[in-house]
């Protein structure tokens, strides 16, 4: 293939990318605050924060074990751990959606000292998780391509992101457990 070819084919990508990126977060964003959810007469939908949890660690292990590995240079496990943490993150995506598309949000009834720091996690996991998209998608490309100068580039950002996230997630989770309605 001609260099400008793959120049013009990674643009392409990298195009879809941002899109991805961007699209994904607007659409969560719309389903989360609709004004009417969607009616899906059951109760399953309420097991999915439970699930979500395990997802996300999961997804933190997979992202430690993924570090693990690369650092004794075993890439073919690094892969493997990586593509399981994208995997669940992905999963994740769509429980979380689905969730917040059907059922009210639940209001954190925290007092005193632990209210603002719950909501400073929620809000650093919420700014994080929205940007985090874009950076973990590159990353996974570049990763995916063998184009390992770029991938370690990306993933200095990425990685530390994708982390927070997945344990905050689960540090939410956690916090507002006992809240649920159901």
């Amino acid at each position: 293939m001609e260099q400008s070819s793959v120049v013009n084919s990674e643009k392409g990508i990298i195009r879809w990318i941002s899109i991805i990126a961007v699209i994904v977060p607007v659409l969560v964003a719309i389903l989360l605050f609709m004004p009417t959810k969607i009616d899906v007469a059951s109760d399953w939908v309420y097991f999915l924060p439970h699930l979500n949890a395990v997802i996300n660690s999961a997804a933190t292990l997979a992202l430690i074990a993924g570090v693990v590995f690369i650092k004794k240079g075993n890439i073919e496990y690094h892969r493997a751990a990586m593509t399981a943490a994208f995997g669940l993150g992905a999963i994740f995506l769509i429980s979380y959606v689905v969730y917040h598309a059907t059922a009210e949000s639940t209001t954190f009834g925290g007092e005193g000292w632990i209210r603002p720091v719950y909501y400073f996690i929620l809000i650093t996991h919420i700014v994080l998780a929205a940007v985090a998209l874009f950076p973990i998608l590159l990353a996974y490309y570049y990763g995916h391509t063998d184009q390992r100068v770029k991938h370690r580039k990306v993933v200095k950002f990425a990685f530390p992101i994708w982390l927070y996230v997945t344990v905050t997630g689960v540090i939410v989770y956690l916090m507002i457990s006992p809240y649920y309605n159901f």
